[in-house]
């Protein structure tokens, strides 16, 4: 017998792992069914409202009762991670929204205002809809994204929303209820067809969304038919999902949490290496018995749990912080993988943190920890021509420059390439940098330019 047959036996009688035993969802309209919510003043809570308007909330009881500390709101780190805030809107969109609403604006008014200021918000960075969907016999497979030459991302449509929203959340658009925005696959026909033709790519990438928001029997739908022999060069699974924290229990009283943990062991057991890649932002998330169990649950199929998060501000942005989650993992036994800048897209102006500042960060963070915590790589961005790494600040020839390299990119051999940026405190992203040291362009521009004339012509 599998060895994590114990989590159902656990699950038998593990009334003391947690107060929550059933996923309860609360959106806009459910705000004030919140009880915590209903002490908060009323400014704060016509905010919050006004905000959920145009950015997707959604929160489960489970994060309500059992993550947040209610004693120190605003500032709670998982509260700024799940309930919407005023500065997350500019102060012109939130004024125009909440006037609205406090003019008795009809539902209809209210969307269009709330889907013009979507559109400014960069629905879909680093050209995720222009430039990163594949063809399979010149049609168009708009669930799947193929940006890297090992990589494919599919996202399955029963894995497009999550247990509960982060309020940073790049992929937002895919919650709006906009169908022209959202990314998604109704069936794997296209996806094994893909994959079959395409002996390149060695690593498969469920996301969304959430995929464990999905019964099993939808995911093996997707997985099982890869252990097929023409699929052998498919080498890795990696799931990409935030229920360690919002709802673990997906993994240990959900009623399909046995098959779940099942299903990812018969992948191990069968030659597939199965990657968890596991969202965490804060220490706290991973402190509650139910979260710990549904650790070990995974961790006994033989999966590997590994984790990545933006920095932002709000809810993170201390070294310290930092420091403790990657202590907290390594004894989990969870590898640190990612930090991430966060991208240009949504409610970035209050989310974003200087590149000089999250640098310093990552350095003084990765000081304070051992080598077996050092996997991480870090601070990325996500950026169109592929994942870019602040490796430090330094001078040359008496200019302050960032270090910097690829650590993925669309042509494979742009990896590991150092270049350098002109140093500048205020910048967020890559389109703030320029060249330094007299170059012009970046080494990579000439050739990205290109690619994106061809990708756009296609």
């Amino acid at each position: 017998m599998h060895p994590y047959s114990r989590i159902q036996r656990i699950a038998t009688r593990n009334e003391s792992l947690t107060q929550v035993h059933q996923l309860q969802i609360y959106t806009e309209s459910h705000l004030e069914d919140i009880s915590q919510i209903r002490q908060l003043p009323a400014p704060q809570r016509r905010a919050m409202h006004a905000v959920a308007k145009v950015l997707p909330f959604r929160v489960n009881r489970y994060v309500i009762e059992e993550l947040i500390d209610w004693s120190n709101i605003p500032d709670d780190p998982i509260f700024q991670l799940t309930f919407p805030q005023q500065g997350m809107l500019s102060p012109e969109d939130f004024e125009y929204i909440a006037s609205l609403m406090d003019k008795g604006g009809d539902t209809k008014q209210i969307q269009i205002a709330a889907n013009e200021i979507r559109l400014r918000l960069n629905p879909h960075p680093a050209g995720q809809r222009a430039l990163n969907i594949p063809y399979l016999e010149d049609k168009r497979l708009e669930g799947m994204q193929h940006k890297y030459r090992e990589t494919v991302l599919f996202f399955p449509s029963q894995g497009q929303t999550c247990h509960s929203y982060c309020t940073f959340c790049f992929r937002w658009a895919q919650f709006i209820g906009d169908k022209e925005l959202r990314i998604s696959a109704h069936e794997a026909t296209h996806l094994h067809r893909y994959l079959k033709q395409h002996r390149e790519v060695t690593d498969l990438l469920i996301t969304g969304g959430d995929p464990m928001v999905m019964k099993t029997r939808h995911l093996a739908n997707y997985l099982e038919p890869l252990l097929a022999p023409e699929f052998e060069h498919i080498q890795t699974l990696r799931i990409g999902t935030k229920s360690l924290t919002f709802w673990p229990h997906r993994f240990v009283l959900d009623s399909d949490a046995d098959d779940l943990l099942r299903l990812l062991a018969k992948l191990v057991d069968q030659g597939k290496h199965v990657a968890i890649m596991a969202h965490y932002n804060h220490w706290r998330e991973m402190d509650t018995p139910i979260a710990r169990e549904a650790i070990r649950g995974l961790r006994d199929t033989g999966a590997i749990i590994r984790s990545q998060s933006p920095l932002v501000a709000h809810i993170n942005d201390d070294a310290a912080t930092w420091a403790r989650l990657w202590k907290t993992q390594v004894h989990l036994g969870i590898v640190p993988y990612y930090m991430f800048v966060e991208r240009d897209t949504g409610a970035r102006h209050y989310f974003q943190v200087p590149l000089a500042r999250a640098w310093e960060i990552y350095r003084d963070a990765i000081q304070q920890v051992s080598g077996v915590a050092r996997t991480v790589r870090g601070p990325s961005m996500s950026t169109s021509p592929g994942k870019i790494e602040v490796q430090g600040v330094t001078e040359i020839y008496g200019e302050k420059v960032f270090v910097l390299r690829f650590i993925q990119g669309r042509n494979p051999e742009w990896v590991q390439r150092p270049f350098f940026a002109r140093y500048d405190e205020r910048a967020t992203w890559l389109d703030d940098l320029q060249p330094a040291l007299g170059t012009q362009p970046f080494f990579f521009q000439a050739e990205y330019d290109t690619m994106l004339d061809s990708l756009t012509q296609h």
